[in-house]
């Protein structure tokens, strides 16, 4: 009997997905992935000078580098790209399942990430839960920025740290953190209750804050799922914040203080 063209495509998808790898590159992203155990590492690149700076990561991950003239390196990525002389071809971590990541010892706090797609945004954000600890960043598969070269250098060795995880099904993920007594919280400017409102009392709560992309924010499936709407309170009315930042106030007013 003939498969389905959907079972072959998803068959296919599966088989990509397990091939897939990804080309770091910056003496920082590369430096910090090499120190990574959990991380997969299959080529390095480096010219001499590079070479130097990473001689300890090197040697600790027992990966033999390929060394090559700084008037020869053409690594293949974007020739824009700010490399340093440094590039690591990887495969993308893997984080376990939602219910693997989204704990923490007291009152953990999760960010879900509604068609963020750009990588600079989801770098930086990525930075931001690690240091205001975060468990997890969720976003989808299919409308979220994938693990790139771009976003690792931009979260400046988060994502070797800091759990990223893209789910099939954002509103799926917020019902499965809802069953496991998550407050779910989305963002929107023109809410009526504040984050810290809607926390009043309750911080104690694992919480999880859902944004939305700059510009068409929240989707309606998602703000339908939400347990509330919530805003930054924030004096005058000179805009929008940028997501990235939007994330790093809403997960400090999200927590417990003192």
């Amino acid at each position: 009997m003939k498969k389905p063209k959907w079972v072959v495509q998803k068959e296919q998808d599966k088989k990509a997905e397990a091939n897939a790898t990804i080309w770091l590159f910056g003496l920082h992203a590369v430096r910090d992935a090499l120190n990574n155990p959990r991380r997969e590492k299959l080529r390095l690149m480096v010219t001499p000078n590079a070479q130097a700076k990473l001689e300890e990561a090197i040697a600790g991950a027992g990966i033999a580098p390929e060394v090559v003239d700084p008037r020869k390196f053409r690594p293949p990525i974007d020739p824009g790209s700010v490399h340093q002389g440094a590039v690591l071809e990887v495969r993308p971590l893997d984080w376990g399942r939602l219910e693997d990541v989204c704990i923490g010892d007291h009152a953990p706090r999760v960010l879900l990430l509604d068609r963020v797609t750009d990588p600079h945004n989801v770098g930086a954000i990525l930075r931001s839960a690690e240091v205001l600890g975060a468990s997890a960043v969720i976003g989808t598969r299919h409308h979220s920025a994938p693990e790139t070269g771009a976003l690792a250098k931009t979260a400046s060795g988060a994502l070797e740290r800091q759990p990223y995880l893209r789910v099939r099904n954002l509103a799926d993920a917020i019902r499965a953190l809802q069953e496991m007594g998550y407050l779910v919280l989305g963002l929107d400017g023109e809410a009526e209750a504040s984050i810290e409102s809607a926390v009043a009392g309750r911080r104690d709560r694992p919480v999880a804050l859902v944004l939305g992309a700059e510009g068409p924010g929240l989707r309606e499936k998602t703000r339908e799922t939400v347990d509330a709407l919530v805003r930054i309170d924030a004096s005058g009315g000179f805009g929008s914040l940028n997501v990235s930042n939007a994330a790093a106030i809403a997960l400090y007013a999200s927590r417990e203080h003192g």
